[in-house]
């Protein structure tokens, strides 16, 4: 018994210091949006002073001037689209094609899985110009066109997590809904993808992540006439090195708080899922 409190004892505070590695790096972020520039760049882990000659507490102005520089609600539009596109598009085409893929069994089918499985061993540099020259081609090179590409990246991952969970479903439940009349469509409708909720959050918010952080592909396709927030930041640079520090931590507040508002509001589901995944998978 005691050998089990300290192990509890031992994971609990081996969890705790990694939360506070991870929170870390954003409380510094949040922090920081609220100070000047130079007092970041003199002293960047040290707390906002909002009295004395060390006053360093600048309250919204960094807010107000990042929104202005980078024209922000505007690549809030443009982020906002693709990644709702995107990952809308992903988790309905890879749900399908899991979903197909499992239950019909034939050499074509597990082609198809296999080169999607071989697809996220692939990194993202060794595709790129190829992709982007693409694009250009057949004129995705645009905030609905990208949605397509980002679908085509973004399946391979979802079909093999989603394809994990749908072995797990009784093929009877599907039976029986056929012998009712029901068609693939409304047995995919109404039997599979109901059941499929859990993980297609976990799902979501995966790609959510990494759609809405990305900033490599959408700079090589739509390049900086269709500015994305991380595309957007990066303007805060200037000239010979200069950075506004303050205005880019206050921007980086407002690009990752939708993220984290999202994650807190569909943990419960995320969490379903995590473990739907790890038992029946």
């Amino acid at each position: 018994m005691k050998t089990g409190t300290t192990s509890k004892a031992f994971i609990t505070f081996f969890l705790v210091l990694a939360s506070l590695f991870v929170l870390f790096p954003i409380v510094v972020v949040f922090m920081n949006s609220f100070k000047g520039s130079l007092f970041i760049s003199t002293g960047a882990f040290k707390f906002p002073v909002f009295e004395g000659e060390e006053a360093s507490f600048v309250g919204l102005k960094n807010y107000v001037s990042g929104i202005k520089k980078i024209d922000f609600f505007s690549a809030f539009g443009y982020s906002l689209w693709i990644t709702i596109g995107s990952v809308a598009g992903i988790l309905l085409v890879s749900s399908m094609l899991a979903w197909y893929i499992t239950r019909v069994k034939n050499k074509l089918n597990s082609i198809i899985y296999y080169c999607l499985v071989f697809s996220m061993i692939v990194p993202f540099q060794m595709v790129m110009f190829t992709m982007s020259k693409m694009a250009n081609i057949l004129h995705l090179d645009n905030p609905i066109g990208i949605i397509i590409v980002y679908i085509g990246f973004g399946c391979g991952m979802s079909t093999f997590m989603f394809a994990g969970f749908i072995k797990s479903i009784p093929l009877a439940m599907e039976e029986a809904a056929m012998i009712d009349g029901a068609t693939p469509p409304q047995i995919f409708g109404h039997v599979i993808l109901p059941m499929l909720k859990s993980q297609a959050i976990t799902i979501g918010i995966l790609e959510i992540m990494w759609v809405w952080n990305d900033y490599l592909l959408p700079y090589l396709t739509i390049g900086t006439e269709y500015k994305t927030i991380p595309i957007a930041i990066q303007y805060l640079r200037g000239g010979y090195g200069a950075v506004d520090w303050g205005a880019m931590m206050a921007m980086l507040v407002l690009a990752m708080l939708p993220v984290i508002v999202f994650y807190l509001a569909c943990q419960k589901h995320i969490i379903k899922g995590v473990l739907a995944g790890a038992v029946k998978g």
